[in-house]
């Protein structure tokens, strides 16, 4: 079993979520948590970290991005829409709190999540998991202004 653990931001963000939303999203975690990286769709493209990063599709627009500083752990990082509006939109939200972006130019690949048919996830270093769980608390504090 696979510990999963809420940012701030993503537990208030998860909040948020109603009816068939909420549901995928409680579904996402228990199996998140038994299943590890099986459980997402793709690795964001992008500079470092991006691509350490994982993506899963939970219902309509919505989104859920994670990382994983072991394969034993996994923190939820956001939650919300991939949405036309930068002010709304989750991987707008993510490159902010990230503090890079893809290029224009660069082709998105969104390779699996797992790095290989063991189902190991794409580690982060867990200080740079408490430097994001920082930016974001920051980023949700200004858009809360």
């Amino acid at each position: 079993m696979i510990e999963v653990v809420e940012t701030p931001t993503a537990h208030a963000q998860a909040n948020g979520l109603r009816g068939r939303a909420r549901v995928a999203y409680e579904r996402f975690l228990d199996e998140l948590a038994h299943s590890g990286c099986a459980a997402l769709g793709y690795r964001v493209t992008g500079p470092e970290p991006l691509p350490r990063l994982c993506v899963k599709h939970l219902r309509g627009a919505d989104r859920v991005v994670v990382a994983f500083p072991s394969p034993e752990v996994v923190w939820v990082l956001l939650v919300g829409p991939h949405d036309d509006d930068p002010g709304l939109d989750l991987y707008e939200a993510l490159y902010e709190m990230a503090g890079v972006r893809p290029r224009l130019s660069e082709k998105r690949t969104k390779p699996r999540c797992c790095t290989d048919e063991s189902g190991i996830p794409p580690l982060v270093d867990a200080h740079l998991v408490d430097d994001l769980v920082i930016r974001a608390r920051a980023l949700a504090r200004a858009r809360r202004r």
